[in-house]
C-alpha cells in the first residue's frame, strides 16, 4: 500500500524550527504543585521525526500541548518559525492550531454519526475552504493514508487501524508543517500500530515534522530522535 503525500505538502515550509527555552508548567493539585515542565529547553529541526517519551504523569502530553498551542507555559518561550506562542493573542494562537498543527488522538476523537470524508472535512469547514476544495483536499488526504476506498464509510464500519488513518487524514486537511501525535497506537493491536507507524513515517519523509508522544519503546525507536521526559526534565536518549 502506497502513501503518498507529495501533492499534499506542496505548501509546507522547511523553515519552521520549533525552539523552546526554559520552559516551566506547574499545576496546582489542591496544596500539591506538579511541576509539569521544569526548565525545559528542546529545537525541533524542520523535518525531524522526534518521539517524546516517560511514564504517565512525566510531563509529556503538557510539553505537546505547549508546542501544539493548546496550552501557555508559566515561563520561558516557545518559538515556533519565528512566532512566540507563549506571547500570542487567543487569536493568533488559534490561527496557529488550525493551519500550521495537525493533532492525531490515541481515542481518534472521529464524529460517530459522520462519514470517514464528512470527519476529515471539518477543520476545513473551520478554516473557511469552500465546499468543493473542501470535498477534493479531504479525498486526497484519505487516498494519502491508504483509505481512497472507504470515503463513505462511518467509524463504525471501520477497523481501529482504519479509523486512525482518517484522524491522521484529518490532521494533514489543513496542510500542516507539524503533526503532534499523542499516543496514536495506544488503542491498536502490534500489526495496526505498525501500520500507523509507517503511515507517519511516509509523511515525514515528505517534509512534515512530526513529534510523537509515547511510552513505548518500540514505538519511539522507530522515531529519528528520542527525548524523554521525567518529573518535568528533559533528557536526551540514544536509539
Amino acid at each position: 500500500m502506497a502513501y503518498d503525500a507529495t501533492k499534499l505538502m506542496q505548501n509546507v515550509a522547511n523553515d519552521t524550527t520549533i525552539e523552546l527555552r526554559g520552559v516551566t508548567k506547574t499545576y496546582r493539585l489542591g496544596d500539591e504543585e506538579l511541576h509539569a515542565l521544569n526548565n525545559v529547553s528542546l529545537t525541533v529541526q524542520p523535518g525531524e521525526f522526534v518521539a517524546i517519551t516517560g511514564p504517565s504523569g512525566s510531563g509529556k502530553s503538557t510539553l505537546a500541548n505547549v508546542i501544539g498551542g493548546l496550552d501557555r507555559p508559566d515561563s520561558g518561550t516557545v518559538t515556533v518559525g519565528g512566532m512566540d506562542l507563549s506571547r500570542a493573542r487567543d487569536r493568533k494562537l488559534a490561527g496557529y492550531r488550525n493551519r500550521f498543527v495537525g493533532f492525531v488522538f490515541q481515542s481518534f476523537n472521529l464524529q460517530a454519526t459522520q462519514t470517514a470524508l464528512e470527519n476529515v472535512m471539518l477543520p476545513l469547514i473551520f478554516a473557511k475552504v469552500k465546499g468543493a476544495e473542501r470535498h477534493a483536499r479531504a479525498t486526497e488526504c484519505l487516498q494519502a493514508v491508504g483509505l481512497g476506498d472507504r470515503l463513505h464509510h462511518k467509524p463504525a464500519q471501520l477497523s481501529g487501524g482504519q479509523r486512525q488513518r482518517v484522524a491522521i487524514a484529518r490532521a494533514l486537511a489543513t496542510r500542516p508543517k507539524l503533526i503532534i501525535a499523542d499516543e496514536p497506537t495506544g488503542n491498536l493491536d502490534t500489526a495496526r500500530g505498525a501500520e500507523i507507524m509507517h503511515v507517519l513515517s511516509q509523511l515525514n519523509k515528505q517534509g512534515i515534522t512530526i513529534l510523537i508522544i509515547t511510552h513505548d519503546q518500540t514505538i519511539a525507536r522507530q522515531a529519528g530522535r528520542m527525548v524523554e521526559i521525567r518529573d518535568g526534565k528533559l533528557t536526551e536518549r540514544r536509539r
